[in-house]
């Protein structure tokens, strides 16, 4: 259903302007249009198409004290990247909250402290879409995307970020799929009892995925939850490849040819998904998109404003969250480092697509959890992605599978493999 779309005309032109970009022919197969005509056109394609954003961490939002999602929020006052209002300015269709919990001791008390907290952010992912039932629906299978569409309404999906709220008690990853989660990032910044992080100062401690973490993968697979390696190392990839009864997601990661960081995917690895039958979903964390120079005044300063932190962000007060926010703000005006932009986004797109196919790739903003860059700031901006992409070549076909297409296909695989598992 075509909607209104003279405001995102509006926005995007003056985002175009501002920036610098002149008004110039452009062309396509059958004319020469001009840059507002080619703007016109992809916001077109951008809400024929599913749009499917496949990570947030908004539900550490939501669980703060009068952090409503139906209210729109100032992401420069308050720092939060998606509310449903922007949702539908950028007409973003769908999207995956996933639940964070930060790594801490791997013990009973530890494991009980990070499953009480997961609960709490599913809980209130839940609640948010019982109150909100008149813009938005719980979702819980590929088709209800479409569904909710259909209805006018946004489709909330759940996932968890880190299996550490798993501990080491397989019968909690029923329990979470109960409440709507149909994906796990198997680990995070550090080594857990499930695999190895790309990121952990230690190094790898499993080799990959651990004795435990086989199980896990192989109870996914049982139940329909997708298997997510974004912040695994590459081992956990290999592993995950070779366990995994279905094809697996990397929620949020780019193309290591493009930018060389360890959390990105090399292009062995990119082939390989394609093998798997997978995809990998970009995301708009900058150091991913884009290399920086070095800047040892940045990190010493944001070491120390890290060094001060005595508890997790999950524990902060408001004033305590509003004091950091303050900090890394002043901090990024006084050290700046070069913008990720939008033609960032698009050259990992363009190096996947060309590695892996257009079959491989998707889109996971990671906003609320450091995703945000120029031209992509939060979720009412997702619609310059597509004009990037018209404007470089790409068909309604191929963004329709960039954008939603492919995840939701990876999805269905999951589930028949797990009603094939379970018959």
């Amino acid at each position: 259903m075509l909607k209104s779309i003279s405001s995102y005309l509006v926005l995007v032109v003056f985002f175009v302007l501002i920036n610098g970009c002149k008004q110039k022919p452009v062309e396509t197969d059958s004319k020469t249009e001009t840059e507002e005509e080619l703007v016109q056109r992809a916001l077109e394609i951008h809400k024929r198409v599913l749009t499917l954003d496949t990570h947030a961490d908004t539900p550490l939002r939501m669980i703060e004290p009068g952090f409503d999602m139906a209210e729109r929020h100032d992401p420069k006052e308050t720092g939060s990247k998606v509310d449903y209002p922007r949702m539908k300015e950028g007409d973003l269709d769908a999207i995956f909250f996933a639940a964070f919990v930060a790594q801490d001791i791997r013990d009973d008390d530890g494991n009980t402290r990070a499953k009480a907290l997961c609960h709490q952010m599913l809980d209130s992912v839940i609640t948010s879409t019982e109150r909100n039932a008149d813009i938005v629906g719980l979702a819980v299978n590929p088709d209800d995307a479409y569904e909710l569409e259909k209805e006018g309404k946004r489709a909330i999906f759940i996932g968890i970020e880190n299996g550490y709220p798993i501990g080491n008690d397989l019968s909690n990853i029923e329990e979470y799929y109960n409440k709507g989660v149909r994906y796990i990032t198997l680990v995070h910044s550090s080594n857990n009892d499930i695999a190895d992080s790309a990121t952990d100062e230690k190094g790898a401690e499993h080799g990959g995925i651990s004795e435990f973490g086989a199980k896990v993968v192989g109870e996914m697979n049982r139940l329909g939850i997708m298997v997510d390696v974004s912040h695994g190392n590459d081992s956990v990839f290999y592993d995950a490849v070779k366990l995994s009864k279905a094809p697996i997601i990397a929620s949020h990661s780019n193309a290591r040819a493009v930018t060389e960081h360890q959390r990105n995917m090399t292009d062995e690895m990119l082939k390989l998904m394609s093998e798997n039958g997978g995809v990998v979903q970009l995301t708009m964390l900058a150091d991913y998109l884009r290399t920086a120079p070095p800047n040892a005044a940045r990190d010493s300063a944001m070491a120390a404003i890290r060094a001060g932190m005595t508890k997790p962000i999950s524990e902060l007060t408001d004033e305590e969250r509003s004091a950091l926010r303050k900090s890394f703000t002043e901090l990024n005006e006084k050290y700046p480092n070069p913008p990720a932009t939008v033609q960032h986004v698009a050259d990992h797109i363009d190096h996947i697509t060309k590695v892996a196919g257009i079959d491989h790739v998707g889109i996971g903003c990671d906003f609320d959890g450091g995703g945000g860059i120029e031209g992509v700031f939060d979720a009412s901006e997702v619609m310059n992605i597509t004009i990037e992409l018209v404007r470089r070549g790409y068909t309604e076909e191929e963004i329709a599978k960039i954008w939603g297409g492919n995840l939701i296909r990876v999805f269905k695989e999951v589930q028949l493999v797990a009603e094939q598992l379970q018959s």
